[in-house]
Parts: C-alpha cells; sequence; structure tokens
C-alpha cells in the first residue's frame, strides 16, 4: 500500500519498502554495507556454532565485525575486537544489526537496536519475528528475516 500526502506536503513512505526479501535487494543492502554488529555472538570454544563461523566468515570477507554477546559477561574479546555488551553502547555509526537470538528473545532487543539507528537489521536463517520487523522498517531501517548472511555473502563472490 503506497501513502499519499496532499500536494506539498511530501509523501509518507511505504514501509514495507524496507521488508528485503529478494536477491537484488540483498545484493544492495550487502554492498552499502562495512560495519557489522553481531548480536548473540558466540566464542571460538563455540567455533562450530553459526553464532560464531558466519561472523567468522564476513570479517574474512571484509566487514568489521562488532561482537555483542548475550552470554559470556566476562570476555572482552571476539573475533579479535572488543565486545560490546549493547548494541546502543558501540561507538560510531553500525551498517548492519546481524541477529543470533530466537524469535522469541528479539523483543528485549528491539528499543536497543532502535536507539542505535542501524541501516539494516538481519534475522539469520530460522529466526523471524514480525512485529519486531514492522517496528525496524517503519523506523526506516531496512529488514532481511530468516536468511543466511554467510550463503547470502557466497552468493555474491564474497
Amino acid at each position: 500500500m503506497q501513502l499519499m500526502m496532499t500536494a506539498g506536503s511530501g509523501t509518507a513512505e511505504d514501509w514495507t519498502t524496507h521488508l528485503v526479501d529478494d536477491a537484488p535487494g540483498i545484493r544492495g543492502l550487502l554492498a552499502r554495507t562495512r560495519r557489522i554488529a553481531v548480536l548473540g555472538i558466540k566464542i571460538a570454544a563455540a567455533a562450530d556454532a553459526p553464532a560464531y563461523y558466519v561472523p567468522a566468515y564476513a570479517q574474512r570477507a571484509g566487514y568489521e565485525i562488532v561482537p555483542v554477546p548475550v552470554y559470556y559477561p566476562d570476555v572482552a574479546e571476539i573475533l579479535g575486537q572488543p565486545v560490546s555488551r549493547t548494541i546502543s553502547a558501540i561507538p560510531g555509526a553500525v551498517d548492519m544489526v546481524n541477529v543470533f537470538r530466537r524469535s522469541g528473545s528479539i523483543d528485549a532487543h528491539v528499543d536497543d537496536i532502535l536507539a542505535k539507528r542501524p541501516a539494516s537489521v538481519w534475522f539469520q536463517l530460522g529466526i523471524r519475528n514480525d512485529a519486531a520487523a514492522e517496528r525496524f522498517a517503519r523506523a526506516g531501517i531496512d529488514v532481511v528475516q530468516d536468511r543466511c548472511l554467510l550463503v547470502e555473502l557466497q552468493a555474491i563472490g564474497r
């Protein structure tokens, strides 16, 4: 549904345009991304977990990774990068928040993510939260749900 306002007052953007679910949209989003905060990242001792090896792959592909673990309160560094405890506490801009949290656990992080205003939020494969996705999209943040970042990076040759 396209929202229109009266002449001279501009137009209101249709928030659903921020729901990215096609190959061209994902390619464009990844091309604009440089710095990825990884919410729910795991440590090297869990190297066989997607929440570790997916961000490790993205880092090798040239993206800057900002670890934001949910567990591991004593860990100060993951993938050679300093840990942030919340998304909003990360210094500087964030292009993407890559989410490794169960669908029902995302709601607890929505306000924190919105406070940071990343360009995009990516829910990993198997993770979907339509209410959170709508809140992000209405705030002008691009949202990808239920897709593996590693698979998409491989698809574009990164």
